[in-house]
């Protein structure tokens, strides 16, 4: 059901979140195509000037200053798919299709972005857009030995060593909603430390 637009003031931000949240009926959709075009004939993981969601990267903890950097990454869509069974099965039980990834596609998106520049750390990411083929995301992530980040008190935690690399640990926002650490009590007993360390 479409709610009807907000009558109170807001700051640029919130328009901006309110066009991303109605793409469908605002200028992103146009905007959106024409950019997913550029991005398929591009590499798969490419450093960009500044944020496509400016009001995203800000929730997540980007500043436009030195030490802070956004990489856009192209990964695939879909469920993974099982070689073909060769032993004899009716179709029903092979097994083929619709199998969970252990990982979302954000998260992988994330350990690419970290490979590609490991001397930085990755501090959260967003989604963009996806076609048929693929879903694109943007990376934010934080140079550690950078003198600016070292000297922020907001971000300086970063630069501790127990904070090396976070996307492949799962303590990004992604990889923590991956581990089930957004649930607590009750049904959750087995999530901590982690589902591995309580078979």
């Amino acid at each position: 059901m479409y709610k009807l637009p907000d009558k109170r003031s807001k700051n640029m931000y919130g328009y901006v979140k309110n066009a991303w949240r109605e793409k469908d009926r605002s200028y992103v959709r146009e905007i959106q195509w024409e950019r997913m075009i550029e991005w398929r004939k591009g590499p798969a993981i490419v450093r960009v000037e500044r944020p496509t969601r400016i009001d995203r990267a800000r929730e997540l903890g980007y500043k436009a200053k030195q030490g802070y950097v956004i990489v856009r990454v192209r990964v695939r869509r879909g469920n993974l798919q099982r070689r073909k069974i060769k032993g004899g099965r009716r179709a029903k039980r092979k097994g083929m299709l619709r199998i969970p990834m252990r990982k979302s596609i954000q998260r992988i998106a994330e350990e690419r972005a970290s490979r590609k520049y490991p001397n930085l750390e990755v501090l959260n990411s967003y989604y963009i857009g996806e076609d048929g083929k693929h879903k694109f995301y943007e990376i934010i992530m934080v140079d550690p030995h950078h003198p600016v980040i070292k000297s922020d008190p907001k971000i300086n935690w970063i630069t501790n060593n127990t904070h090396k690399g976070r996307a492949f640990r799962g303590l990004t926002s992604a990889g923590k909603k991956g581990r089930g650490m957004r649930h607590k009590g009750m049904g959750a007993e087995k999530v901590r430390p982690s589902r591995r360390a309580n078979l």
